[in-house]
């Protein structure tokens, strides 16, 4: 499997993508406020991802629509793999540590992760 990587931009337009297709100018407006992008950055930003297959693009009644190829899934796994490999040396459990050692979880996150590690545990005896 290719590996998938996103740069903070690609994610942005990404993120507008999964929700619905857009054109170029519909993406341009809707980030213009929080990033000043230009049509010329938002055009070869879509470029590269048209090149390196992440989104497509069909011609429409009047502008070029753009849909995500990438599942929102894939690229939330392969961030989270390469994030965990990158600081954690590859480890979940480091990963809960640190944030438990920093306070930074929430009772209620606390107990969804135990939600989430019985039934992974329950899966993995099957």
């Amino acid at each position: 499997m290719k590996k998938i990587t996103l740069s903070d931009g690609e994610w942005k337009l990404m993120r507008l993508l999964w929700k619905q297709p857009h054109t170029a100018p519909q993406l341009v407006a809707a980030l213009h406020d929080d990033t000043g992008w230009t049509k010329g950055t938002v055009h070869s930003m879509l470029t590269r991802m048209l090149e390196r297959g992440t989104v497509r693009v069909e011609d429409g009644p009047r502008a070029k629509i753009y849909y995500p190829v990438l599942r929102q899934e894939d690229a939330a796994a392969a961030e989270t793999k390469s994030f965990l490999a990158r600081v954690y040396n590859g480890s979940i459990s480091m990963m809960v540590a640190s944030l438990a050692g920093q306070k930074a979880l929430k009772p209620e996150e606390i107990d969804s992760l135990y939600d989430i590690l019985r039934q992974a545990r329950e899966e993995a005896s099957l």
